[in-house]
């Protein structure tokens, strides 16, 4: 789960850049369109949209970790740390916990229930109704705000380097570099690029963090710890308007197993490993990759408040410590690295969109399509998206500061009933398809009324509160509606429970046959450990 913001302009070092940076973001671009089209896979729906389902855990480890770096997570957080400190890595943190239980108990029936998309789960479970509302609303977003943000924060970023050239251009330079490998090679083609972005992407960062540390950043942080300073502080007063500790307990959790749990861009990665056991090593990777953003993302930021003090936009701090740390050549890979981060979670919207547009959708209205039809509705649809996303990108520049906090707002309505619906389908087998709708309804009902009455109030109906201390409110009501219809209604057919529910035996099963499986080797092992690491960072950082 992230927080952050884009970039709105841009400092007048741009034209600093040698023609051995432009060269080197230019050479990059060329060999990511070869490397998607040298890994391209298409014959079927299961290879374009799934790349045949034969990932190993490296690949979909860094493969989630490029496409999870959105622009809010490189610019953003970078930008929030500058302003309001380190409180921004709860949502890193937090979710980090929720990627171990998703990996132990929600991935397993994704894996073995062999669907194409996670909106296709809650048909399996419930009926497609459910299915049809949760793969609707996740098209919208992704198209309106993910898709068209993440074109709209790449072409604010090279506008640093080409400031004559207008978002709208760039917006359609990068959609075609984009499309250019994602809608020809399909998943395979997209996660085998974001390997070597995620790569390059920590690489980068780990050598951009060096080098502020070693310009006087680490003596700054380490002022800060030594006089406690509430910038270096995890854990906030109720009041703090980045992260109220109580936000980070009942809020982050809901909103971070949605965005890793239920979210097609990021699980359908999990979906293409050729077995559940290298699906959950794969999260895990991200993991502990995920807790090393704090080092390599956020921690800079704070650094650059003694660097750049008073700077005007706190969102233009990764940018400052690029241009002005590193040398030449290195700055030119680390502008690469940062478009990197955007085009990573473009290609990834694309293949999601696609996915959900065909097999959600398509395949319901043409049931007897060959594969090589749907992989055709598949790459229109992704030229769609891009068209439309391209033309609604310069528009975000104009009124963004509404857009994302409408993006937040309706994050939080949106996603509590959806993880309502998971969590009681898979942990509770007396949940039926009416009781589900019925919850799914009640949650976006309430949403939808509480955004009525903020607009006429000035707050919401829980009062003057930060909006992740609403989570558990849309969470609980959709929650107690898809119970009480549930009891109320019949119970559901096995077939809608065989295979697909939460069983104890079937976990100790699995607990004894992990006794004869090397420590080294095992997912709960690690699963331990990447819960010390989280652990001790929070220790640090209380």
């Amino acid at each position: 789960m992230q927080s952050g913001n884009f970039i709105t302009e841009g400092p007048s070092w741009v034209n600093g850049l040698s023609w051995a940076d432009i060269l080197i973001i230019v050479l990059y671009f060329l060999f990511v369109v070869y490397l998607g089209i040298r890994y391209s896979k298409s014959k079927d729906e299961k290879s374009y949209f799934l790349a045949g389902r034969g990932m190993t855990w490296p690949v979909i480890g860094f493969s989630l970790f490029a496409a999870s770096i959105s622009s809010s997570t490189l610019i953003g957080q970078a930008g929030d740390a500058y302003s309001t400190g380190i409180a921004v890595f709860n949502y890193n943190l937090v979710s980090v916990v929720v990627m171990i239980f998703f990996a132990w108990f929600i991935l397993p029936f994704y894996i073995k229930s062999k669907i194409f998309t996670i909106p296709e789960f809650l048909e399996k479970r419930f009926n497609v109704a459910s299915r049809y509302y949760f793969s609707a609303i996740t098209i919208i977003v992704n198209i309106f705000l993910d898709a068209a943000g993440s074109l709209y924060a790449a072409a604010i970023v090279m506008k640093l380097v080409f400031p004559e050239v207008s978002i709208f251009t760039l917006s359609v330079i990068f959609a075609v570099i984009v499309a250019a490998y994602t809608i020809p090679g399909g998943l395979s083609a997209a996660i085998r690029v974001d390997l070597m972005q995620g790569i390059f992407l920590l690489v980068g960062s780990i050598v951009l963090t060096l080098y502020a540390t070693y310009n006087g950043g680490a003596a700054y942080v380490k002022q800060l710890l030594v006089e406690g300073d509430i910038l270096m502080k995890l854990v906030r007063p109720m009041e703090d308007s980045s992260v109220p500790w109580l936000g980070a307990l009942v809020g982050i959790p809901i909103l971070g197993l949605f965005f890793w749990g239920n979210n097609q861009q990021l699980v359908q990665r999990v979906l293409t490993a050729k077995n559940l056991d290298e699906g959950r090593k794969g999260v895990l990777l991200v993991g502990f990759l995920t807790v090393l953003t704090l080092f390599v993302i956020i921690i800079p930021g704070i650094m650059a408040i003694d660097l750049f003090p008073g700077l005007s936009k706190p969102d233009m701090v990764y940018p400052n410590l690029i241009m002005e740390l590193l040398p030449n050549v290195l700055i030119g890979f680390m502008m690469a690295a940062m478009v990197a981060a955007l085009t990573s979670s473009l290609s990834g919207l694309l293949n999601s969109v696609a996915t959900l547009f065909t097999m959600d959708f398509y395949d319901k209205m043409v049931p007897h399509s060959t594969s090589k039809k749907k992989v055709r509705v598949g790459k229109i649809a992704s030229i769609t998206v891009l068209v439309i996303a391209v033309f609604w990108a310069p528009q975000i520049g104009k009124q963004f500061g509404t857009l994302l906090k409408y993006y937040q707002e309706m994050l939080s309505i949106m996603a509590p009933p959806i993880v309502a619906a998971f969590i009681l389908g898979i942990f509770w087998k007396r949940t039926n398809a009416v009781g589900a709708f019925s919850g799914l309804m009640a949650g976006i009902a309430l949403g939808i009324g509480n955004i009525i009455y903020s607009v006429q109030v000035g707050h919401s109906i829980f009062g003057d509160i930060h909006f992740l201390l609403t989570v558990p409110f849309y969470f609980l009501w959709s929650l107690l509606v898809m119970v009480l219809v549930s009891l109320a209604t019949k119970k559901p057919p096995l077939e809608k429970t065989e295979g697909l529910v939460f069983s104890v035996s079937e976990f100790k099963k699995e607990t004894a046959s992990l006794k004869s499986v090397p420590l080294l080797k095992s997912y709960r092992f690690w699963s331990l450990a990447l819960l010390v690491f989280c652990f001790i960072t929070l220790i640090m950082y209380w």
